[in-house]
């Protein structure tokens, strides 16, 4: 059982993710044609499991990262089509800008930092629980 205040923090990470999935599914949805068993954009309950995209988060206690612990972003493409290398750096660079911008809102008081590590993103700085709202 996980604790309620990490359940929290994470309910509000995932939904910056499905932000961003939302816009990019709007710029670059039409660009691959999607993986015959993926439903369309929006035809499910959860932006994980329809449309092109699947952006989310894995946490890493850091360990090889110069970065410390955080959270790993992970920006998955749901097509049987080949991804230009440019592409994926481009959609990089786009996650990072609105994670940059969104992050804010979502943790608001918090200090989070988006930086680019080897081929992905991580997110670190203030990882601890305290929302600073009371439960």
């Amino acid at each position: 059982m996980r604790h309620k205040k990490a359940r929290e923090w994470e309910k509000r990470l995932k939904a910056v993710f499905d932000q961003i999935d939302i816009e990019l599914e709007k710029e670059y949805g039409d660009r691959f044609d999607l993986h015959p068993a993926r439903p369309e954009h929006g035809a499910t309950s959860s932006r994980e499991m329809d449309g092109l995209f699947n952006v989310g988060a894995s946490y890493s206690a850091g360990f090889g990262s110069r970065f410390g612990p955080g959270y790993v972003v992970d920006i998955r493409l749901a097509t049987l089509q080949r991804i230009p290398k440019e592409l994926k750096l481009e959609l990089r660079d786009k996650a990072q800008a609105m994670l940059v911008e969104k992050l804010p809102a979502a943790f608001p008081g918090k200090e989070l930092h988006v930086v680019k590590e080897r081929n992905h993103l991580r997110i670190h700085g203030d990882l601890s629980l305290n929302t600073g709202t009371r439960t």
